[in-house]
């Protein structure tokens, strides 16, 4: 399998790149800032080879276990919200996916911690790494250590624990 262009030609090119940010100007995202990154961010590394030459259009596309990668105009509005006011710190980011808005937001945090709620973040592990997680239903969790091995995964369960429910954002 070969690795894709960082660079681009055709439908990922720079020109192409060129003509999002003209639509994603033309839809009020004025903040320079995030127009570069956008401009300079290779979307198409981010989406299935197969979807690479859709990567520019302002549309979400799937990336796999029923997510999207959200449309650029979504990233750039979020982007230019969060760097409106004083320097960004510390960003926690809930539903990472895969990793698009992440790239965006990194050259203006300080910090940015990601975490996925969909259970195939465990494949996404490189090999030695490891998550701590709490399985199970309300009040009949275990605390499980995983880490990826080489050929597959190690699960320890390290405890029994109580977290509450993961909820819908703020209203």
């Amino acid at each position: 399998m070969s690795t894709p262009s960082h660079a681009g030609i055709g439908m990922t090119s720079a020109r192409t790149r060129d003509r999002l940010v003209q639509r994603l100007q033309e839809q009020g995202i004025h903040d320079l800032r995030v127009l570069e990154r956008i401009r300079n961010l290779p979307r198409h590394i981010f989406v299935d080879e197969a979807l690479a030459s859709r990567a520019y259009e302002d549309t979400a596309l799937p990336i796999g276990w029923g997510q999207t990668i959200s449309q650029p105009y979504i990233v750039a509005r979020m982007t230019a919200a969060l760097i409106a006011g004083p320097a960004l710190g510390k960003v926690l980011e809930v539903g990472f996916g895969c990793g698009y808005q992440t790239a965006v937001l990194a050259p203006f945090a300080e910090k940015i911690f990601s975490i996925e709620r969909v259970e195939p973040l465990v494949e996404q592990l490189a090999v030695g790494g490891r998550l701590v997680v709490p399985v199970g239903p309300e009040g009949q969790q275990q605390l499980l250590r995983i880490t990826r091995r080489e050929h597959g995964l190690n699960r320890e369960v390290l405890g029994a624990v109580s977290f509450v429910p993961m909820l819908a954002g703020i209203t």
